[in-house]
């Protein structure tokens, strides 16, 4: 076991995560007199709310998730560990994280926790094997393989049953992802491949919106929730409203809808954005203070300077904290880090914690793209739509896109993907699709390798048998 550990040095200040709150936090220490060590499971700084352009196309992983290490590289204030954290011991103050079999043990004085929330379904965790979630590049990669899988195999189908099987695409939540990605599977289906197939129309694709609630959009009120579900519908996208998928399979979904009745869609490819699970620590960062409480959600109820009870030095920000009116988006994890590190160098100059102002929050606006050229907007009580709307989302995720380069870049994809019919990244293999199901396959029961096997298309494996060779 290693231990890190800067001793009497300097102030040392521990982030876990490296999404917005991780990043933007360590960033805004650059130049106080503290020592900064970021711990990530993953090795990249990830711009989550472009992953579905990952998946449909249009961006390649390198443009919305830049190493962290390189964004670090001239804080010389910084230091990047990869593993995932396995414990928080609040009174000793330590986190210990995990790499491969190598654990690792690190001493703070300051810890702001931001690792993020991941995809929730409810309680019904079998439906990932064939529905997966958009939080991960891995996500993303394994839904681009899956979508344009479904037209290769379409090409390929015997029956027509099979075919229209195929070419029908479920996007689960009508929340800005889901509003988002299905948009762009019409649009990739109807401008991108027209003409690309020889036995199949790609735009016979059948795009099928799913939401449990009763409107598109909901927290973003009617009248853009409204104008997002008209430019669906005329794309070709099927908006199934008060419709709760119950189960999910290889072969397609099963709806309950408002009346109590059941019904049964067909579908190869399935995508879940409906809700967001917090991260396990917080739970257990709750567990360990002195009457901390978490959501429904799993997130933290902070303080209300965003930390735990008992511990004036441990800040959780981001998708990990609750906060009343605070939405679970880039802009509440960014200043709920950057409050912390302020908080953090009042401390340096002797401002105690009771005297620390509130956080508040400045809702800065939603947004949300349909798809090229259009968009809905809600900045305050203003909302617009349409093209103007369009250009100011592609102005805010360019501003806090990492890197000159990666603006460029990004800049590139979007005009030829928007003003022509392509799309730069479309590349996908099977590892992308099966690797997950595999390592699934090898460790199921019984009881779930019928099904693995189904949606890995080879033979059911022979039953595991107690005992081994002799």
């Amino acid at each position: 076991m290693n231990s890190q550990s800067v001793g009497n040095r300097r102030h040392h200040v521990v982030v876990i995560g490296s999404g917005f709150g991780g990043l933007f936090g360590t960033k805004h220490l650059r130049r106080a007199d503290v020592d900064v060590t970021l711990i990530s499971k993953t090795s990249t700084h990830l711009f989550q709310p472009l992953l579905y352009q990952v998946a449909t196309g249009i961006l390649s992983t390198g443009e919305i998730a830049p190493a962290t290490r390189l964004v670090l590289r001239n804080q010389k204030n910084a230091q990047v560990l990869m593993g995932e954290v396995v414990d928080v011991d609040l009174a000793n103050q330590t986190v210990t994280s995990r790499l491969l079999n190598m654990d690792t043990v690190t001493h703070y004085d300051s810890l702001i926790v931001a690792t993020g929330a991941q995809q929730s379904y409810f309680g019904n965790d079998q439906f990932a094997t064939f529905a997966p979630g958009m939080k991960t590049i891995d996500d993303a990669l394994e839904l681009r393989a899956r979508i344009l899988g479904a037209f290769e195999q379409a090409e390929l189908a015997k029956t027509q049953e099979e075919r229209d099987r195929l070419l029908t695409f479920v996007v689960v939540g009508a929340g800005p992802t889901g509003v988002e990605l299905a948009g762009q599977i019409a649009e990739l289906a109807d401008r991108t491949l027209e003409g690309t197939f020889r036995n199949i129309d790609p735009r016979d694709a059948r795009v099928i919106l799913l939401e449990g609630a009763g409107a598109v959009l909901g927290p973003m009120g009617p009248k853009l929730g409204g104008k997002a579900a008209k430019r669906l519908t005329k794309m070709g996208v099927e908006i199934q409203l008060n419709a709760m998928v119950t189960d999910v399979d290889a072969y397609g979904v099963v709806v309950k809808d408002a009346d109590g009745s059941t019904r049964r869609i067909e579908s190869a490819c399935k995508v879940w954005s409906a809700g967001v699970q917090a991260s396990p620590l917080g739970k257990m960062i709750a567990e360990r203070s002195d009457g901390t409480q978490v959501d429904r959600a799993g997130r933290v109820i902070v303080e209300p300077d965003l930390t735990v009870k008992g511990h004036p030095n441990v800040f959780v920000v981001g998708d990990l904290m609750s906060v009343p009116d605070v939405p679970g988006q880039a802009q509440g994890a960014i200043q709920g880090s950057t409050y912390a590190a302020k908080a953090i160098k009042a401390g340096l100059k002797g401002q105690k914690p009771e005297e620390r102002k509130p956080f508040k929050y400045f809702n800065k606006g939603s947004m949300a793209t349909i798809s090229r050229f259009d968009a809905v907007c809600q900045i305050g009580k203003i909302e617009f739509s349409g093209f103007l709307a369009w250009l100011a989302w592609l102005g805010l995720h360019l501003y806090y896109l990492v890197g000159y380069r990666s603006r460029i870049v990004t800049v590139i994809g979007w005009f030829v993907s928007f003003l022509g019919r392509n799309r730069g990244q479309m590349a996908a293999t099977e590892q992308w699709v099966f690797a997950r199901l595999a390592v699934e396959a090898v460790n199921a029961d019984d009881q779930d390798a019928d099904q693995l096997a189904a949606a890995l298309g080879v033979p059911r494996r022979a039953p595991k048998q107690l005992g081994g060779a002799g």
